[in-house]
């Protein structure tokens, strides 16, 4: 059974708390309760052995008889406890009784030298101390033994008294804490509070980190928090980005394409109206490629903070892009050569933004270099490289330098203008595989980009 989720986090303390404090003091009480009895036996204990040693140093004998003379002293230390009763009794070494109560007896097999015993006298519980003393005189040898009982009424009223204070003082002690643990409960959780407030107080659009002074424990909720709220703006920044790149970068190009539509149906020289209708095509395709990347771009970006990364072996990436590159779209066959190692090239990741990265510069590679294009997967230490070469001169400096900005194209001839947000892709993939782009080139061996990313040898998957 799932526990109530709505139960307040107070009310569980609190509770949590008071069963605490009920258990230890039920467990104090029971303490109290036996110390309480041991201490107040001891007491009165004590008490009749004295008597009894007093009486024990009366007795000697004389002419062979034995002669008890009890002192007075004797009874006045147990009179101390003036509700409770005394009996006592002497015995002689024949078993006969010297004086004393001939009904107090104790049990045939007591043969200790001193001894307690809890016994029924009057239809009254009696507390009875036995101490022997063994004589060996010419004229007498053998042992006597005293008895001297004692009412428990005493003992009893000084345990319950004992217990009583310990009780007391357990209560007393216990509503204490429980009134500091209320306390303390409240001022635990009052860095919540303090979370509350500042969620209240701040701009609904404010989605900046939360700073507030918390204990470590809530350190974990504060940064969680904190992380949902960066992607959450990432999240915000994107759509924010797609709007505004959408409303900026078509309005151009649907403009430019509504005015040659309007040109192509005004137009009557069969010749200026093909060549009308080749630019409008032109320009759909361009439309179609910017719209494509807008939207490629904002799934980028929403995939990195809500897909599940798994093992993904890059020689699959480099075929599956290179499966979408054996012809371009005038239906020709390109010059895509792939160079992939026999084993496995792990890294963990998402295998769609992986894929859609490498299209990006394969087609940028097509676009603004030279064939033939090779895609490459190796493995270099704890690092895995997917690199496209090309025999191109590759970009200038400068581009390298804003390399993922929006926007930014190379400043190179070529047939077919970019849209300047292929290589925003593959920066945001890289930012969200922890990788890094590289740029070499080479007279020789031409114009390289590599994506680098961390290795997964010894991963899992998810």
């Amino acid at each position: 059974m799932k526990p109530d989720q709505r139960t307040s986090l107070t009310r569980r303390l609190a509770l949590s708390i008071s069963l605490l404090l009920i258990a230890g003091g039920a467990l104090v009480s029971l303490a109290a309760l036996a110390y309480g009895r041991q201490a107040a036996q001891t007491a009165y204990d004590r008490l009749l052995l004295g008597s009894a040693r007093q009486v024990v140093a009366s007795t000697s004998v004389i002419d062979g008889r034995v002669m008890v003379d009890i002192p007075v002293s004797a009874f006045e230390l147990l009179a101390l406890a003036p509700e409770d009763r005394v009996v006592y009794r002497i015995i002689g070494h024949d078993g006969q009784t010297l004086t004393g109560y001939d009904s107090l007896v104790i049990p045939d097999d007591a043969a200790q030298e001193l001894a307690y015993y809890n016994l029924e006298y009057n239809d009254e519980p009696i507390r009875v101390i036995a101490l022997s003393k063994r004589f060996a005189e010419r004229a007498f040898s053998g042992t006597i033994q005293v008895l001297i009982g004692q009412t428990m009424r005493a003992r009893n009223a000084l345990a319950q008294e004992l217990v009583g204070n310990a009780v007391l003082v357990v209560a007393v002690v216990g509503l204490s804490m429980a009134i500091l643990a209320i306390v303390a409960v409240y001022s635990a959780l009052r860095p919540l509070y303090r979370i509350e407030r500042s969620f209240s107080s701040r701009d609904p659009r404010d989605l900046t980190p939360l700073h507030v002074a918390v204990p470590s424990e809530l350190t974990p909720v504060v940064n969680a928090i904190n992380r949902f709220m960066s992607r959450l703006e990432r999240q915000m920044e994107t759509t924010n980005n797609l709007i505004a790149d959408s409303a900026h970068q078509l309005r151009t190009p649907i403009a430019a394409l509504r005015a040659q539509t309007e040109l192509a149906t005004e137009e009557s020289d069969p010749a200026a109206l093909s060549l009308s209708l080749q630019r409008i095509h032109a320009r759909s395709r361009s439309l179609s490629r910017l719209t494509d990347q807008l939207l490629n771009r904002a799934l980028i970006i929403h995939r990195n903070d809500s897909v599940v990364r798994t093992r993904v072996d890059l020689r699959t990436v480099a075929m599956e892009t290179a499966d979408e590159f054996d012809i371009d779209s005038q239906g020709r066959a390109r010059e895509l050569r792939l160079q992939l190692p026999e084993f496995a090239v792990w890294v963990r990741g998402d295998a769609l933004s992986l894929r859609e990265a490498c299209k990006n510069l394969v087609n940028n590679a097509f676009v603004h270099g030279q064939a033939p294009v090779t895609l490459t997967v190796e493995a270099v230490g704890d690092q895995v490289v997917l690199a496209i070469q090309d025999q191109g001169k590759g970009i200038p400096i400068q581009t390298e330098l804003r390399a993922g900005e929006r926007f930014v194209q190379a400043d190179v001839a070529t047939t077919r203008p970019g849209t300047g947000i292929g290589l925003a892709i593959v920066q945001e993939v890289l930012r969200a595989h922890d990788g890094k782009l590289r740029f070499s080139s080479d007279d020789s061996r031409g114009f390289r980009v590599s994506m680098v990313f961390p290795a997964d040898w010894k991963g899992s998957d998810a």
